[in-house]
């Protein structure tokens, strides 16, 4: 048996027996079931398995799968909204972990990627801003880092910062030269919480409850950063964020299919026993329809997702197919829970049904790490940059 397929099966077998209750008694809100208590004590299941990490690097505990055999894992993972925690495969210490293997240097290995692979640490990739600041315009980046003895000094306001109440470490994202609108002048710069300066002002209400440490609100004021915790060139933090963007997004991809996954598993079993009109409610044409459609949403979402993967591990940046893969699949599963939704009539709205939480969850999908509309114009650019001037044949 080859290790991807141990660890999936282990991982579809932990999950079931360890998680899902949890999930389910607490529909699904990762604070009301215990917060950083719960993530611990689901963390310490899965490093009892063999299961902690499997994005990680070897040297630190983890599998070191790439992106094409973490694929099915992430999704089996993801069939329970805490499945993610539970595997600190969880955004945004997923993508974290991906950027500190690929730019650390050899010192903020040990001091920050090593903990976060160990699950001893979680982290926050502060970058997003209020308006006019950066959102789906990186190049808007408002926040600035100035160079005094020693390091720098960063001061700006962030928002939608995913994870940071709890979080041990921060991933600041500041502009070093030009100004917001410019293509460069970004930096990135790693932050212990406590640092003096750091001010956790609020969480921002959302509507998923999933997510632990919030979605949280950030005020800059002075944060010094002395130069060794600079990560990556100065000047080039938009081009190193590039390393972590294309992977955290086909990551997001993983998890979602295997809620998307529960909910049509559910509404599908609900049709099969649900009779209405003197029938099975699966076995009225309609309902088929439904039942087919998801079929295929999610099998494309695979695909695509295939598609990307391998990309990504020959070593490309594969800009144009994680952005395909993103988009489509944000709103594909979107439709494969809608239509669970509506198989299961009004159970599908209640908290009877795991189906309601996954609506709800999913939701935000289709807006971060790039809302569609944002992809389509990247990808329409693309593709008449590389086809409307080219010679007709």
């Amino acid at each position: 048996m080859s290790q991807v397929q141990s660890v999936l099966d282990k991982t579809r077998q932990f999950i079931r027996a360890e998680v899902l209750a949890l999930d389910d008694e607490f529909d699904g809100d990762i604070h009301a079931a215990g917060g950083e208590e719960a993530r611990r004590r689901l963390q310490a299941g899965a490093r009892a398995e063999g299961l902690l990490s499997p994005h990680g690097p070897v040297e630190y505990g983890g599998l070191g799968m790439d992106m094409s055999d973490r694929a099915p894992v992430f999704e089996e993972a993801g069939y329970s909204l805490f499945g993610p925690v539970a595997l600190n495969i969880n955004a945004p210490d997923e993508g974290n972990v991906h950027l500190l293997d690929r730019v650390a240097s050899d010192e903020q290995r040990e001091r920050y990627l090593k903990p976060l692979v160990q699950g001893e640490w979680r982290s926050a990739f502060a970058m997003t801003e209020p308006a006019p600041g950066a959102g789906s315009d990186p190049a808007a980046l408002a926040t600035r880092a100035a160079r005094v003895d020693g390091g720098w000094l960063i001061n700006g306001h962030k928002h939608f910062i995913t994870g940071a109440d709890g979080a041990d470490f921060f991933i600041i994202m500041a502009r070093t030269s030009g100004e917001p609108g410019g293509a460069g002048g970004a930096s990135m710069f790693l932050a212990p919480a406590g640092r003096e300066g750091i001010e956790l002002t609020r969480h921002i209400g959302t509507m998923d409850l999933s997510m632990l440490g919030g979605h949280c609100e950030l005020l800059l004021n002075d944060v010094f950063v002395p130069d060794e915790d600079v990560l990556g060139e100065i000047d080039q933090g938009f081009r190193a964020a590039q390393v972590r963007l294309g992977p955290a997004r086909m990551t997001h991809v993983m998890r979602w299919t295997g809620a998307a996954r529960r909910a049509h598993e559910v509404a599908v079993r609900y049709a099969a026993s649900r009779r209405a009109f003197g029938t099975r409610l699966a076995d009225l044409g309609m309902a088929q329809q439904l039942i087919a459609d998801n079929e295929i949403d999610l099998a494309a979402t695979r695909a695509l997702l295939r598609e990307a993967c391998a990309e990504l591990d020959a070593g490309g940046r594969a800009s144009k197919s994680t952005s395909i893969a993103k988009t489509f699949a944000a709103e594909a599963l979107n439709r494969v829970v809608d239509r669970a939704v509506q198989l299961c009539g009004g159970l599908g709205v209640s908290r009877d049904l795991p189906v309601a939480k996954i609506a709800r969850e999913l939701r935000p999908f289709r807006i971060y790490d790039g809302p569609s509309e944002v992809h389509r114009w990247s990808i329409a650019k693309r593709a008449v940059r590389e086809l409307g001037e080219a010679e007709p044949r």
